[in-house]
């Protein structure tokens, strides 16, 4: 039974290295192109609970972009109990660029971050003309001067209604380094970039980081309140804009960079199982597929690698080096020694445990837990 098992692990491998959108290479990066004729207004909405000590240096890397158009920036303030909203306003703003909204109680049946942005893009509409763009930011990270510029002009230049970049990660503690690089190899396993990006697919993505998106096509999909209730809130609006025939890009980015630190494994443990069910619609079905696939391509190569026999070990080694290979261009961005590739079963492992956590969580009726708030299930 080892060697078909170990067969099927390869071949596995195989279709996803050469037909899964080549997700394992390193994704798009944006380029200045070519400079619009008139540039569009734009929006950028940045909620935020409980950002003391990020969201200064967030708004000032806003405040200093160097966008030629009209910009306005909005930070709600969601019912922060740490001064966020006071830091936000001590601010210098001598073009008038900045408002501050105090958030109202969230409604029921509304996430919160979702029922922030929803109050900031409702000002956002009084703001820009209907040709106009509204960039969705979080209040841990910081933007290069030249950041708008680029996604704006992508965006008129492919003629995109969404345009969405994975920010760069903090990869400082011991933590990080083991277990954050993963996670955006991860992500773009699921989400393959490319895919995103054809029209013919599906699969539809989004960072939630830094979504540049067209006016008129939030309006066309209802607006935020369309997914007032979602938990993976970037993947569902990427999902709606790409059902109402809109064009997606996603990418990384080197023009933008969260500033907010995973300490230690458990608080890595907690983002992922923060959503892991979620991801899978509560479904003990789709968790009990994912972890014999997961099982498959990431525990059965090593496993058989070093435990195994005869031809069966052969190819479960075979299979382990190609999954190690796919690693390679991730900690290439992140700057990484190339042996850190070796131990991502182990890794993978910990991903799967912590989905196991998630679905375990929800169905003790723990449910979702952010920013202080706890969600049972996702809203319809």
């Amino acid at each position: 039974m080892l060697f078909p098992a170990a067969i099927l692990s390869l071949l596995t491998w195989l279709y996803l290295v050469f037909f899964h959108g080549s997700f394992w290479r390193d994704g798009p990066l944006l380029k200045t192109g070519p400079r619009p004729p008139v540039w569009p207004d734009v929006a950028i909405i940045v909620p935020a609970r409980d950002e003391a000590e990020a969201i200064q240096p967030c708004l000032t890397s806003l405040l200093e972009q160097d966008y030629e158009g009209k910009l306005s920036i909005i930070l709600v303030d969601d019912e922060s109990e740490d001064g966020t909203g006071d830091l936000a306003r001590a601010l210098p703003d001598p073009h008038g660029r900045l408002t501050v909204l105090t958030g109202k109680k969230r409604v029921e049946g509304w996430s919160g971050k979702l029922w922030a942005v929803h109050q900031g893009e409702r000002e956002a509409h009084k703001r820009i003309a209907s040709d106009g763009y509204v960039l969705l930011t979080d209040g841990d990270i910081i933007h290069a001067p030249t950041h708008l510029t680029t996604l704006v002009a992508k965006a008129q230049a492919d003629n995109l209604d969404m345009v969405s970049e994975m920010v760069a990660l903090n990869c400082e503690s011991s933590a990080e380094r083991s277990l954050v690089p993963a996670f955006v190899y991860f992500f773009a396993m699921l989400y393959p970039f490319r895919k995103v990006a054809d029209e013919y697919s599906k699969v539809a993505g989004a960072a939630g980081g830094t979504i540049l998106l067209r006016r008129n096509k939030l309006i066309e999909i209802g607006g935020i309140e369309s997914l007032r209730g979602a938990l993976i809130d970037d993947c569902t609006l990427a999902a709606h804009v790409k059902k109402s025939g809109g064009k997606l890009y996603l990418g990384h980015s080197t023009l933008a960079w969260s500033v907010r630190p995973y300490r230690g494994a458990a608080e890595i443990w907690r983002m992922i199982a923060r959503t892991a069910y979620v991801q899978l619609h509560h479904s003990p079905l789709a968790l009990l597929g994912t972890l014999l696939g997961m099982g498959l391509i990431w525990l059965l190569p090593v496993g058989l690698t070093l435990f195994g026999t005869g031809r069966a070990r052969k190819i479960g080694f075979l299979t382990y080096a190609v999954s190690c290979i796919t690693f390679i261009p991730t900690l290439r961005r992140f700057q990484l020694p190339l042996w850190r590739a070796l131990p991502l079963p182990l890794i993978a492992g910990f991903y799967m445990a912590a989905t196991v956590g998630s679905a375990i969580d929800h169905h003790r009726g723990v449910g979702v837990r952010w920013k202080d708030r706890s969600y049972t299930d996702e809203a319809s």
